[in-house]
């Protein structure tokens, strides 16, 4: 017979979207949730729990949409230039810190954005991937030639098209990557650049990943490269910074999910003496604006939003941005129940995770505690109070601190 204990929690946000739930008792049995009930003291009189955390708010495991693994947060400019052309075997020492960063603020599953050498994949499948960090990987991205997005990947080859090159993924790869428009400027507001692929190339890819069991994430910002994309079908949309009204309204009517990032601006707000000459204060502040009234709106629209931070950009550091992002959205006007389901269940259903996201009777037993009431969130996400994978607590890293972000 399998031993069944309990614990008493202040507050559970269950994943859904819902406002948090006041004092539930939780019986835990098998490494899933037995039973959830309101904890009352008649239903505790045979069966005290042997965990108190009644002064504790718990919620399922975050999961970041948007990271790169290989790239540093760092604000200095000759190591960022430098980790461009580092080798896999230089920058293991950061990927491994930064998947530990992963799982010291809380974040079990993150789905890597690509770089050139593919080191992401290498990293998921080698002795370094701590457990119980779920990695999904795009192994390099796709672009057109001289256009924006050889960082992160590779063009087809001469004569081939998209369909083709994206048909002929590696089979380790989980998602495919698409680069469908350039970076936002940091100098012209609102600047947009033409699409990369027009919608026929981009259906014939998403057509082709389908057929081999892969969903395609684009990165895409300004009206035309986002419309393309969506009417193509593609997955999700990355950044989406500046897309329009009326990209938002097809967004509702669809299945794709939209990535904002957000937090890459208040970052380049916060760090914007590391930027020198290659930015205006004023258009960073009044695009970071812009894509809090877009987060607004697809909230009333009703768009399926989930978190992704582009860990590893100036400033965004793995782990810990998630509780940033949180914060973006909550300052757009989603409730804190609606954030943390932006960073568990939606982002579980992008990365492909079943039975992920949530904390329901049946499920798994794996979830975070954090002190302080509900109110606190996100704001005490970064100090994490425990971590509970299979109904047990886990210790995280030594190596790592929560208040200690990776470099």
């Amino acid at each position: 017979m399998m031993e069944r204990r309990f614990l008493r929690v202040g507050w559970m946000f269950d994943g859904k979207g819902g406002p948090a739930q006041r004092g539930r008792l939780l019986s835990l049995e098998g490494g899933r949730i037995a039973a959830i009930e309101e904890d009352r003291a008649e239903a505790r009189s045979d069966r005290e729990p042997v965990v108190d955390l009644s002064r504790c708010t718990i919620l399922p495991p975050l999961v970041d949409g948007h990271v790169h693994l290989f790239m540093s947060a760092t604000c200095e400019r000759e190591r960022r230039v430098a980790q461009l052309s580092a080798d896999y075997g230089q920058l293991l020492p950061a990927m491994t810190c930064h998947a530990e960063s992963f799982l010291a603020h809380g974040v079990l599953a993150a789905r890597d954005g690509g770089d050139q050498g593919g080191y992401a994949l290498a990293f998921r499948t080698s002795a370094a991937m701590p457990p119980p960090l779920s990695l999904k990987v795009v192994g390099r991205g796709w672009h057109r030639e001289g256009r924006y997005g050889r960082i992160i990947g590779r063009t087809p080859r001469a004569g081939e098209t998209l369909a083709a090159a994206v048909a002929g993924e590696e089979q380790a790869v989980d998602q495919v990557k698409i680069v469908n428009s350039g970076f936002n400027s940091l100098k012209v507001f609102a600047q947009e650049t033409k699409s990369q692929f027009d919608v026929e190339e981009l259906f014939a890819a998403v057509r082709a990943a389908a057929n081999c069991g892969r969903k395609v994430m684009v990165h895409a910002n300004g009206r035309e490269p986002v419309r393309n994309a969506l009417l193509a079908g593609c997955h999700s949309i990355e950044h989406g910074f500046f897309m329009g009204r009326e990209n938002l309204e097809l967004m509702a009517g669809s299945a794709t999910i939209w990535v904002p990032t957000a937090c890459t601006m208040r970052a380049f707000l916060d760090n914007f003496g590391a930027l020198g000459g290659e930015a205006q204060r004023s258009v960073i502040e009044a695009t970071l604006h812009e894509q809090l009234e877009q987060l607004a709106l697809a909230r009333r629209l009703g768009v399926r939003v989930a978190i992704g931070t582009d860990a590893g950009s100036l400033g965004v550091h793995h782990g810990r941005s998630v509780a940033e992002e949180m914060r973006l959205f909550i300052e757009a006007g989603f409730s804190a129940g609606e954030a943390v389901a932006a960073a568990t269940s939606v982002g579980a259903r992008l990365l492909g995770l079943p039975g992920s996201g949530t904390l329901e009777k049946g499920g798994p037993a794996t979830f975070l505690v954090v002190e302080g009431d509900a109110s606190d969130l996100p704001r005490r996400l970064p100090q994490l109070h425990a971590l509970y994978i299979d109904g047990r607590a886990v210790s995280l890293p030594p190596s790592i601190s929560p208040a200690t972000p990776a470099t």
